[in-house]
């Protein structure tokens, strides 16, 4: 094996291409903004999913801080009352891991569970509070 530096004469040197990867997104609020729709649609269909599925179905980009930030986008989503929790399955993505399969509430339900939701935290701060 030779140390030499080829000589740069001209010829097509081609790079390997990068490794395929989802696109980051700078800000958290925009990245919700624009993944909503698709975990909408999902729950619209009434069909169980996990989050990674529908991700990678619709080729979502990944939030500022991958590792943490999608942890928090079920809860904001069982918070507005669009999915609730249906059971566990395995990762797509590590086939031995365990994870949460979300499906949607009824459209018509949507606002109800969210004012339940709501009403069950207030509780459990009050509740807290009245304990401190």
């Amino acid at each position: 094996m030779s140390y030499i530096q080829p000589a740069f004469d001209g010829t097509d040197i081609t790079a390997p291409a990068p490794a395929a990867t989802r696109r980051i997104a700078d800000d958290y609020e925009a990245w919700i903004t624009e993944i909503w729709p698709a975990f909408v649609a999902a729950a619209d269909t009434g069909q169980p999913f996990t989050v990674d599925e529908i991700a990678r179905q619709h080729q979502l980009p990944d939030p500022p801080n991958a590792k943490s930030m999608w942890g928090q986008l079920p809860t904001r989503l069982q918070d507005a009352g669009i999915i609730r929790h249906h059971g566990y399955g395995g990762s797509a993505r590590a086939r031995q891991s365990l994870v949460h399969v979300w499906i949607g509430v009824p459209a018509q339900h949507r606002e109800a569970v969210a004012r339940r939701r709501r009403e069950d935290r207030a509780a459990r701060r009050d509740a807290r509070r009245a304990a401190a």
